[in-house]
C-alpha cells in the first residue's frame, strides 16, 4: 500500500446499512477524481453478524484490494444475537471493532461509535495498549446519540461519514450531492444536519496529529461505479438477452436481480421459479422458441442444472449460463469467495460434454466476455458458461462510461430465415434436417425456430437422426458426436484468428519468471507483478479467461518463455494448474502453486511473498494463510 492512497473500512452488523453507506462513499470518492476499488465481507445471515466493506481510493489506477487498510469506521453490531462475552459466538456487538484490528496498518485511524461500544468493550480488546504500540489515532464518537438527536438511529452511518470526511480533510460537496440524489424532504434535511454536525464536531473538538488525508485526483472522462454483476448483466443485455429464469442463491442473485429490474423497460421476461432445474429448463425452452436466454446459479444450485445443461448440449440449443462460485463443498461458506468450481463447471453433465467456458478477471472482461458468450452460443449452437466468484460479483470499481458505448447485438446467429429454409435439406417426410452432419459448415447445422415455414423437426435429449428422431445407429452416433465435439476446435480457431485475445498480459514480456492466474485473482497478481519489477525482479504475468476451449497456444507460448512459473488461484486442490497440465501434457515440472482458500481473496503482498518463498533456498513458509504446492517431481 502506497502513502498516497486511502483504504477505508466501514464495519458493522449485517443489516446496519454498511453496503449502501460504503457504495455512496465510494461514489463520492470517485466523483472527486479518484480511482476506487471495493471489497465486501459479509456473513451468511440476514440480520446481525460482523460485516465490512473496504474502499481503496487513489489518484492512480487500483486493480485489487490493498494490503491491510488505514482507516476504520467501527459502528458496532446493532443486530448482534448476543452481546455477552461468554456466548457461543462471543460478544458479537463489538466484533466490528475487535475483529478488524489485526489488519489496521501502523499510524492508522480508528473511529468507533461509543453510543454502542462501551468503555468496558474497549478495555476488553486492549485498544489503548494496541493503539500505543501501533501509533493508531483513536476517535470515539457518539454517532448514535447524534443521529437520534436529529432524526433516527439508523442515520448513525451518515454521522460516521461526516466524521470520516472531517478527519480526512474532505469537502462535503460530493457526499451532499449523492444524498440529494437518493432522498428528499425531511429525511434529506435530517441527514444533512447530522452530516454537518458530525463534521463540525470533529473539527472543533480534535487536533489532527495524523498524516492521513484523502488523496486528490482528476478524471479525464465520465466514470461509473460498477460491480462484476453489473457488467455481466449489461453484457447480457447488449448481447441481446431478453429472457432470464432463476432462483435466488448467493452470490448469483445479483445478476438475476439486475436483469429482472431492467427487463420490463426493454420488453424482456424474467421468471423466478421453484428451483434451479426449472430455471435452466425454462431458459432452454425459451431459447428453443427463439429468444436469447440466460440462467445461472451458484454451487449447489448450479449442480441441479446439469441435466438441462446436457439437454442443451444434445439438442444444440444456444444458451448462456452463469456460475458464481462460492466456498464449498456443499453449502460451504455461501458468502465467501473461492475458485473451487472450475472442474465442476468444465465437466458436469452426462457423457462427453460440449460447452464453452469463459472466466473473466475484471469488470471490463466480465462485460466483454458475456457479450462474446452470447455471440459464440448462438453462432455455434452450444451452451456457453460464464464462471466467476463472489469477489468479482460484489466488488465495485470505476469504469470509463465510454467503454460501454457500443452497438447491441440482437441477432440469432446461425438461425435460418424462411427463404433459406426453403432451399435447405429436408427429409422425405418434409422435416427439416436440423442436425444434418453431412454438410454442416464449421460443424454447425443451422437451426430453425418454431413457427417458421419449412423448419419443422424433432428435438430430443436422446441421440437422434438428422431430423431429430431417436437413433441408436452406430454410424449416426459417431457422426453426430464427432460433429458436436469438433465445434470446440472450430471455436478455438475462431477465437485465435478473428477476436482480440481474452487473456490479459502484464509485466516485462522478456521476464524469465512467470505468474499465471485466472478469474478474479487477476488484479492482485497484476499489482504484485508490478511491485516485483519495481523491486528489480524479472517477472511477467498472464490472466487466463478461456477455460474451454482452452487457450492452448497462448499459455504454451507463455510457459515456454519462462524458466519457472507460479500458478495463483483460490482453491485447495490447484484445479487450474491441473487443467493446464491436462490440456498441454507438460510443464508440470515448471509450475508451482500458490493457493488460498480461507474465504478471503488474495492481497498483492501475499502474491509477492509467495514469489519470494518460491525462490528462497531455505524451508521458509509464507506468513499469510496460503499454501505453496511444489512443482511435479519436487
Amino acid at each position: 500500500m502506497s502513502d498516497d492512497e486511502l483504504i477505508w473500512r466501514v464495519a458493522g452488523g449485517s443489516g446496519d446499512g454498511i453496503d449502501s453507506t460504503s457504495q455512496n462513499f465510494a461514489k463520492a470518492l470517485m466523483r472527486s477524481g479518484l480511482d476506487v476499488f471495493t471489497h465486501r465481507h459479509y456473513p451468511s445471515r440476514i440480520r446481525g453478524g460482523h460485516t465490512y466493506v473496504e474502499i481503496r481510493a487513489a489518484a492512480h489506477e487500483v486493480q485489487s484490494r490493498g494490503d491491510g487498510y488505514n482507516f476504520l469506521l467501527s459502528l458496532g453490531d446493532s443486530f448482534a444475537r448476543n452481546p455477552q462475552e461468554e456466548a457461543y459466538y462471543g460478544n458479537e456487538e463489538i466484533k466490528p471493532l475487535s475483529e478488524n484490528l489485526d489488519e489496521l496498518r501502523e499510524g492508522g485511524i480508528i473511529v468507533y461509535d461509543e453510543g454502542l461500544i462501551s468503555e468496558e468493550d474497549v478495555e476488553e480488546v486492549n485498544l489503548e495498549e494496541r493503539a500505543e504500540e501501533n501509533d493508531w489515532h483513536v476517535f470515539p464518537m457518539d454517532l448514535r446519540g447524534l443521529a437520534k438527536e436529529h432524526g433516527r438511529e439508523v442515520m448513525r452511518n451518515t454521522a460516521g461519514v461526516g466524521v470520516t470526511a472531517a478527519l480526512l480533510d474532505m469537502d462535503l460537496e460530493h457526499i451532499e450531492d449523492l444524498m440529494s440524489d437518493a432522498m428528499g424532504g425531511d429525511i434529506l434535511e435530517a441527514n444533512l444536519e447530522i452530516l454537518h454536525e458530525a463534521y463540525d464536531t470533529v473539527n472543533e473538538e480534535y487536533d489532527f496529529e495524523h498524516d492521513l488525508r484523502a488523496p486528490t485526483g482528476e478524471h479525464d472522462t465520465e466514470q461509473a461505479l460498477l460491480s462484476g454483476s453489473n457488467a455481466i448483466a449489461y453484457g447480457a443485455i447488449d448481447g441481446g438477452c431478453r429472457f432470464i429464469a432463476g432462483y435466488p442463491m448467493t452470490p448469483w442473485t445479483d445478476v438475476f436481480t439486475i436483469l429482472s429490474q431492467n427487463f420490463p423497460d426493454m420488453g424482456g421476461v424474467s421468471e423466478q421459479v421453484e428451483d434451479e432445474i426449472a430455471a435452466a429448463a425454462l431458459a432452454v425452452g425459451a431459447s428453443h422458441a427463439g429468444a436469447k436466454a440466460m440462467s445461472g446459479s451458484s454451487g449447489g444450485g448450479f449442480a441441479l442444472m446439469s441435466e438441462p445443461l446436457g439437454l442443451a448440449e444434445m439438442t444444440e440449443t444456444p444458451l448462456v449460463l452463469v456460475e458464481s462460485m462460492r466456498a464449498g463443498p456443499s453449502t460451504g461458506m455461501p458468502t465467501k469467495p473461492e475458485q473451487g468450481d472450475l472442474e465442476f463447471v468444465l465437466y458436469t453433465s452426462q457423457g462427453d460434454s460440449s460447452r464453452v467456458v469463459f472466466a473473466p478477471g475484471n469488470i471490463e472482461e466480465a462485460y466483454e466476455q458475456t457479450r462474446l458468450a452470447f455471440e459464440i452460443a448462438w453462432d455455434y449452437q452450444i451452451p456457453t458458461i460464464i464462471i466467476y466468484d463472489q469477489k468479482l460479483s460484489g466488488e465495485n470499481t470505476n469504469v470509463d462510461v465510454e467503454f460501454f458505448d457500443r452497438e447491441p447485438e440482437p441477432g440469432l446467429g446461425a438461425t435460418m430465415t424462411e427463404a433459406e429454409l426453403k432451399e435447405a435439406a429436408h427429409d422425405a417426410s418434409g422435416k427439416f434436417k436440423r442436425f444434418n452432419h453431412e454438410d454442416a459448415e464449421d460443424n454447425v447445422a443451422p437451426r430453425s425456430i418454431p413457427g417458421q415455414k419449412g423448419g419443422r423437426y424433432l428435438a430430443t435429449g436422446n441421440e437422434h437422426s438428422p431430423v431429430g428422431h431417436i437413433s441408436e445407429d452406430p454410424d449416426n452416433r459417431v457422426a453426430q458426436m464427432t460433429r458436436r465435439i469438433e465445434k470446440l476446435e472450430t471455436i478455438r480457431e475462431t477465437l485465435d484468428e478473428e477476436y482480440d485475445s481474452n487473456q490479459t498480459y502484464f509485466g516485462d514480456e522478456d521476464a524469465d519468471y512467470g505468474i499465471i492466474t485466472w478469474g478474479s485473482s487477476q488484479g492482485a497478481v497484476e499489482e504484485a507483478v508490478e511491485r516485483l519489477n519495481e523491486q528489480g525482479h524479472s517477472v511477467k504475468g498472464i490472466g487466463v479467461s478461456d477455460m474451454m476451449p482452452f487457450a492452448e497456444r497462448e499459455v504454451t507460448e507463455f510457459l515456454e518463455s519462462v524458466d519457472e512459473a507460479m500458478v495463483v488461484e483460490m482453491n485447495a486442490t490447484a484445479q487450474f494448474r491441473g487443467l493446464i497440465q491436462k490440456e498441454l501434457g507438460r510443464f508440470g515440472d515448471k509450475m508451482t502453486s500458490l493457493l488460498k482458500y480461507n474465504g478471503n481473496p488474495f492481497e498483492p503482498a501475499e502474491v509477492v511473498e509467495g514469489y519470494e518463498v518460491n525462490l528462497a533456498d531455505d524451508d521458509r513458509e509464507p506468513t499469510a494463510q496460503v499454501r505453496i504446492e511444489p512443482a511435479a517431481g519436487d
